[in-house]
């Protein structure tokens, strides 16, 4: 999510873009976390859900939107999602391929942009799946990786409107400072210490995964600006007031649950990675 164009203090614009960004968190935050607390196919549901918003928005995005195209990706990620939900893991990753190379043929002259937007948005609809999937420390995972996005994102958002300064990557994000890249990376490392504070996981590991995922989630949102900035689209929608599209809510968590998941499947496997990301 980039940071807001500097303003004078107490302007308008400013103002109430802040007030809607704060009504939308009050509404989507309580919902996220309670179909996160409630897991089983209630998360996959919106997972699933939130996965076709994100391509459908990719498209449009990068000028292939159609039909046909929208159609076959919808299909595809639904059943990509139902059969993950269920722990049909094989057969989903198989209809992902298949489905992915039907709509690589259907996109044609934007193929390459197509294929990259369906495995962006199935690489996060089956790491938010499979990260909570995990029975014991599921639940406890997704929401280390929620806050320490939501904590990156809202850190980064006041300390690059407070202070302003030097611009992280100006060609890219204009809006972006170093200063609220750095202020969101404190932000998370406040949040991972919480966790240890509660006894969930040691407080030397879980501050450097809670950095690295709040690098990787800045990166992700640094990835898709240089994306709408390639074919000059300010938001990838105005679904959500205050926020613009999926896309631009959803950039830093995308990176992040994928990051997460690598770390917990690399450690403790398919089925346990959310104890592999939490428990050190």
């Amino acid at each position: 999510m980039s940071e807001p164009d500097a303003a004078p203090a107490g302007s308008q614009p400013a103002q109430s873009n802040l007030v809607l960004r704060v009504l939308a968190g009050l509404v989507l935050a309580p919902l996220a976390i309670a179909l996160a607390y409630a897991g089983g196919w209630l998360w996959a549901l919106l997972v699933t859900l939130v996965s076709i918003g994100l391509f459908a928005e990719w498209l449009m995005v990068v000028g292939a939107s159609s039909v046909a195209l929208t159609g076959a990706g919808t299909i595809v990620i639904a059943i990509v999602g139902f059969c993950t939900a269920f722990g049909a893991l094989k057969t989903a990753v198989i209809s992902g391929f298949i489905g992915g190379a039907i709509v690589t043929l259907i996109a044609w002259r934007k193929f390459v942009w197509a294929a990259t937007g369906f495995a962006y948005a199935s690489a996060a609809l089956l790491a938010s799946i499979l990260l909570r999937q995990d029975l014991v420390n599921g639940f406890a995972a997704l929401m280390f990786v929620l806050l320490v996005v939501w904590a990156t994102d809202i850190g980064g958002y006041f300390a690059g409107r407070s202070i302003g300064g030097p611009k992280l990557w100006p060609r890219v994000s204009p809006k972006k400072t170093w200063s609220g890249a750095l202020g969101g990376f404190a932000a998370s490392l406040a949040v991972a210490a919480g966790f240890a504070a509660c006894g969930i996981g040691k407080v030397v590991p879980l501050l450097l995964v809670g950095a690295v995922l709040s690098v990787v989630s800045q990166l992700g949102d640094l990835f898709e600006s240089a994306v709408k900035r390639r074919f000059g689209v300010k938001d990838s929608s105005q679904l959500i007031p205050g926020h613009g599209g999926l896309m631009d809510r959803l950039d830093g968590f995308v990176a992040a649950i994928l990051a997460a998941w690598i770390i917990g499947f690399l450690r403790h496997g398919v089925h346990s990675a959310g104890s592999g990301l939490v428990v050190w």
